[in-house]
């Protein structure tokens, strides 16, 4: 007899791991561990599912894939092995019921087996009989508050370190892309390591736990986290210690500072030493990358002072140049979650590129212009000198108007300026040429404007306000900017740093309500970083410099005095971190030029290009490639994409497996584009490309429709009619998309109709859905 997988589930998989399991807790059935890529419209990829995820102490065991019990047991074997990796299960069982095979996934092997073992027998498997604090640790529950418990992979990271204190590993790194909460991940280590009591000093008390960041804004948002412990935290900051009559806090468990709060100052010992340097059992090193494992940076003394402690390195950007390799300190990363990953699974918003070039991109000075400041020191200014080494302001206002122009009026951006000056001088631009009266409708956020500043970033960041729409700044946003509504990402300086680009992209990460994607305006070529081996991919290899010698080099000079000027002014302390560069060779003064009344500045070409499963953005020519390689292979002949493109449902399904090779619906509406065909079929396109057949308007086939299928003349009643006539006229106007198989009732209401009204017309519900069916058939018939 034969079983469907249902039944197969419940008369026969149900049953033995019931018997194996017992406890019904380690048993998941039906999991959704990923929501799926999100795609314009509203649609989104197949997510990931597993049939039963076996778990017990927290920790993910096994998967089990069932198939139908007259199929193969390892049909499903392949999809199960990826599924497994993701969940991090070192056991994969795939079965028809009938019989079990079983793959271990560590040593590369499988078999079949006579039943399902216990969660206690796989779990002593893969932790061993022997570690009991690292069960201890994994066994202890989750802060969870209402619906909110960690995601797969953040449940991976956490077990991964708490898996590695149990080990007595000292220093510990995680690896994981902005926006996918590293500070969640963090608080629920601490949570868990707080419950259990665990401690370097082996005893029963809860640990002393330091959290170390270099920004205020970091700092607040983590201690925001980790609320839930709020009566055992305490923030180390100069108010805090003056309160205490200069004496640093010790009456606490959980510690908060930025390093700047803590560390020597000029002829002033550092607060950290007040410290026993055993005195913190973890240190958690967020954005560990920005100079905490660098033996000449200014972290690298207070974690030498408390060495004693474990070592937590938090990162979405290891670095391995500049003598800061973060690999060299913390070691491999236990766990690693790319950008990539996120964005297919679903739990970061795609982008998309646009790259607009202006006639002045490279400029020659010519005799009609003048020379307001500065002199002339080169024949050709390349586009990395604009607002570096040169200015023109003309081109300052190109660029603002073609931002106004590319953007949606009240969608957040922020834009990457060149230094704070252009930050001010596109802050003005811009405000000059927006077509409406809000005076915070575009600001500056960079250093120098100090309170106000972080008010305006704070306003920004509430999803809640509508201004500021627009924030112009330099260094300081690419970190510490939860602000999950940016839509725009606007470039105007060159990335040399993958380490910056990275967190410069992660600013429009984030997920949010009605967001499908986030856009790149890129000005500079600096999205050709997305090309470079090192994007979402291993770092390169370290190379040794020397110490960065002041004045050698002026973009890194402009980037250190900026880089320190805003650390220091970040933490509302700058009266003790004042930071002198009379000393140095500070860069020239920049040429400025006002350009002669026969040159006119312009844009010259605006290229969006297309974004691939990987994350690389595609040419027109590119993309179009990639769906004649992989679009044929979807169906045989032009009968099998008619059948299947004229039924609702099956075009549904479709187009979700285009979904999933990243080719979403607007990408389709976009190949119109190419072939210059507007008012074509999507299925028209997709014929053309696959079998070379000439393309039909929308309008040849709703014509063909009234004149040759006879649907029209099917049905008595003129509401019928009137209503075949609307759908024709949809059809007609916006496409094929619109008519999915439960998208009727809308077409109704679109039509200011009721569906009881218009099945009396159609003579019955049924029928009505069977007109609605039919008239999409009919449509493909030509």
């Amino acid at each position: 007899m034969q079983f469907s997988e249902a039944d197969t589930k419940a008369k026969f998989i149900d049953p033995k791991l019931k018997e194996s399991a017992r406890d019904e807790a380690n048993i998941i059935r039906e999991e959704y561990f990923t929501t799926g890529r999100k795609f314009g419209a509203n649609t989104r990829g197949t997510p990931g599912y597993v049939d039963y995820l076996l778990k017990y102490k927290n920790k993910n065991l096994a998967i089990i894939e069932a198939k139908k019990s007259e199929e193969s047991p390892t049909k499903g074997l392949e999809q199960a092995k990826t599924y497994g990796q993701k969940l991090q299960v070192r056991f994969v069982y795939s079965t028809n019921g009938y019989e079990i095979y079983e793959f271990d996934l560590k040593l590369g092997k499988g078999d079949f087996v006579d039943s399902f073992p216990s969660p206690e027998e796989l779990f002593q498997k893969i932790i061993g009989k022997t570690n009991h604090l690292k069960e201890k640790l994994l066994s202890t529950a989750y802060s969870i508050e209402g619906n909110v418990k960690p995601r797969y992979y953040q449940e991976n990271a956490i077990n991964k370190v708490l898996e590695s204190i149990a080990d007595g590993n000292q220093r510990i790194l995680l690896t994981l892309a902005t926006g996918t909460g590293k500070t969640f991940i963090a608080f629920q280590i601490v949570w868990k390591l707080f419950q259990a009591r665990w401690n370097n000093k082996s005893n029963s008390q809860r640990p002393k736990i330091l959290f170390l960041a270099d920004r205020n804004i970091l700092v607040d948002q983590a201690m925001n986290t980790f609320n839930p412990l709020e009566k055992d935290m305490i923030k180390i900051d100069g108010s805090e210690i003056k309160r205490r009559g200069g004496k640093v806090p010790t009456n606490a468990n959980i510690f908060f500072a930025i390093y700047q709060a803590i560390s020597d100052k000029e002829n002033i010992g550092g607060y950290y030493k007040e410290y026993p340097s055993d005195f913190f059992d973890l240190v958690i090193i967020d954005e560990c990358h920005r100079g905490g494992a660098n033996e000449e940076g200014t972290w690298h003394e207070i974690l030498q002072h408390f060495s004693p402690a474990v070592h937590l390195g938090l990162t979405a950007t290891p670095k391995r140049q500049d003598n800061i390799d973060t690999y060299n300190y913390f070691g491999e990363p236990v766990y690693e979650y790319s950008l990539k990953e996120g964005i297919n699974d679903g739990f970061l918003t795609p982008y998309k590129v646009k790259r607009i070039q202006t006639n002045l991109d490279e400029f020659v000075l010519n005799s009609g212009d003048k020379i307001l400041k500065g002199e002339s020191t080169k024949s050709v200014y390349d586009i990395q000198d604009h607002e570096r080494n040169i200015i023109i302001h003309e081109r300052t206002d190109l660029i603002a108007q073609a931002i106004l122009q590319n953007i949606n009026p009240y969608e957040k951006t922020i834009v990457f300026c060149v230094d704070q000056d252009h930050a001010l001088r596109l802050r003005d631009a811009i405000n000059k040429y927006k077509s409406n009266n809000e005076k915070d409708y575009c600001v500056r956020v960079t250093s120098d404007e100090g309170v106000e500043g972080k008010q305006y970033l704070e306003r920004f960041q509430d999803n809640d306000k509508t201004l500021p729409v627009i924030l112009t700044t330099s260094q300081m946003l690419t970190t510490g900017v939860d602000a999950k509504n940016v839509r725009n990402i606007v470039l105007l300086k060159q990335i040399g740093s993958m380490v910056e680009f990275k967190q410069i992209i992660g600013r429009g990460t984030r997920l949010f309500e009605g967001k499908d994607y986030f856009n790149i305006i890129d000005f500079v070529g600096a999205t050709n970083n997305f090309y470079d081996e090192a994007w979402d991919g291993e770092p390169a290899a370290p190379v040794k410099k020397s110490k960065l010698q002041l004045g050698e080099d002026e973009e890194q000079l402009e980037e250190v005095l900026e880089d320190y000027q805003e650390s220091a002014e970040n933490q509302n302390e700058s009266n003790d971190y004042e930071f002198s560069s009379q000393d140095q060779d500070l860069p020239k003064e920049k040429l400025e030029v006002e350009l002669g009344d026969d040159r006119t500045v312009k844009i010259i070409n605006i290229e969006e290009r297309f974004i691939d499963e990987n994350g690389k953005p595609l040419s027109a020519e590119d993309f179009l490639q990639k769906i004649v390689g992989n679009i044929p292979h979807l169906y045989q002949d032009i009968d099998q994409l008619r059948q299947a493109w004229a039924d609702p449902e099956s075009r549904e399904a479709l187009l979700q497996k285009l979904y999933d090779m990243g080719i979403d619906r607007e990408q389709l509406q976009n190949l119109r584009k190419m072939f210059e065909a507007d008012g074509v079929d999507v299925f028209d396109i997709l014929a053309y490309i696959s079998f070379n057949v000439d393309m039909k308007k929308r309008k040849e086939r709703a014509d063909y429709v009234r004149e040759n299928t006879g649907i029209l003349e099917k049905y008595e009643s003129s509401k019928a009619k009137e209503f075949l006539e609307f759908l024709l006229e949809q059809y007609e106007a916006n496409g094929i998309f619109e008519f999915k198989s439960h998208n009727l009732k809308a077409m109704i209401d679109l039509y200011h109709s009721t569906p009881t009204e218009l099945s009396k017309a159609f003579g019955g519900a049924d029928r009505l859905r069977e007109a609605y069916f039919e008239l999409q058939k009919d449509i493909y018939e030509l």
